[in-house]
């Protein structure tokens, strides 16, 4: 490998890393002999200058491999997962996998925690007192044939490179880049097993991607990432002007999530409209469904017969949570404190803005 100084220069100056170049000098970080500084200005070279199509798809291989790829199939059915890219007050998946298991789709969920100024479904889960995310890939494997639903952390088999290079990202100013999100997303979900994702890629104020042009340039080099590594892959842009439903933390979205999945849904109109639409998706390639349309029509009766709801409290006990927490979210105290913002005159809200929340 060349020096590390050389590397960061050469993408500084927009010339090109051979595939190579580029895996030996991320699989040496990941080993520990390049250290975080360095990593960082290639980092921020890369967020200004960009990769090409063959950096991009040779930085996914070398994430995707620098740890287990899992083997799902002996798990009957198809495999199908989600991935946002991030938005505030974003609890949809907290509804979607126990939903879309409901119905019938293995849903083998790896996720996040916060990035950026977004919320992480981990931490979201973890707000549930005694909730495990931290669950082994056996566990992983056997939960899902059992139960048709996991959702657990990134383990230290699964991409260890972006594990490390996703924590560097979030304090170097750089998660915004779409070669580098690309990688990070696609890497980590196809090493879990997968046989289809369905991603959503949010855009807006509140959305790391601010323009439709960009969001959709980042959702078409996904889509792409994935077929060529054989996992069918679509895409769904979201709006992410103002927050999903009508709260934005922890545990309050699992209490948001919980009136849902219940059928409290008058408030929520947003978080249940996105739900069903990456819902009948989910089920049309996990193939329960024949078509979207099909696909929303079992979604809304799984929501509605209390399918989902039962599919997440069981999600819920089995990985370890208090299930009592449940029944009333309520009157469960906030860990922080609330901010109580009073307007100084009446009036009717038109708007608010999600990256400010």
């Amino acid at each position: 490998m060349l020096a590390p100084a050389a590397l960061i220069a050469r993408t500084r100056d927009g010339l090109p890393l051979d595939s190579g170049e580029l895996r030996d000098f991320v699989l040496a970080y990941t080993r520990g002999d390049v250290p975080d500084y360095q990593m960082s200005a290639w980092l921020m070279a890369v967020y200004l200058r960009g990769l090409t199509p063959d950096e991009a798809s040779a930085l996914v291989d070398v994430m995707l491999h620098s740890g287990t790829v899992v083997d799902l199939s002996d798990v009957a059915g198809r495999k199908v997962d989600k991935h946002s890219t991030g938005g505030v007050g974003d609890k949809i998946s907290l509804l979607l996998a126990p939903l879309v298991a409901s119905c019938g789709v293995g849903v083998p969920m790896i996720s996040g925690r916060g990035l950026g100024h977004t919320g992480g479904t981990l931490d979201k889960l973890e707000s549930i007192p005694g909730f495990m995310t931290g669950l082994g890939l056996d566990r992983y494997r056997s939960q899902l044939a059992d139960l048709g639903v996991v959702m657990i952390g990134q383990t230290a088999e699964i991409a260890p490179a972006d594990r490390k290079l996703y924590a560097l990202r979030d304090v170097t100013a750089t998660v915004e880049s779409i070669p580098l999100i690309a990688a990070s997303i696609m890497s980590k979900k196809m090493a879990a097993g997968l046989d289809a994702l369905v991603l959503d890629v949010k855009v807006g104020r509140g959305a790391f991607m601010k323009t439709p042009e960009r969001a959709r340039e980042l959702a078409q080099t996904m889509v792409q990432i994935g077929t060529r590594h054989g996992v069918e892959t679509t895409a769904l842009l979201t709006r992410m002007d103002e927050p999903l439903g009508r709260t934005a933390g922890n545990w309050p979205e699992v209490a948001e999530t919980i009136r849902c999945l219940r059928g409290e849904t008058g408030e929520a109109e947003d978080v249940v409209e996105i739900t069903v639409a990456l819902a009948a998706e989910m089920l049309r390639m996990g193939g329960v469904a024949d078509s979207v349309e099909q696909g929303a029509e079992q979604a809304r009766a799984a929501l509605a017969d209390g399918r989902a709801w039962d599919k997440f409290v069981r999600l819920v006990e089995v990985q370890g949570g208090d299930v009592r927490t449940l029944e009333d979210p309520d009157v469960r105290q906030a860990e922080s404190p609330s901010i109580v913002v009073e307007a100084e005159r009446s009036g009717v809200v038109t708007d608010i803005d999600a990256r400010k929340i």
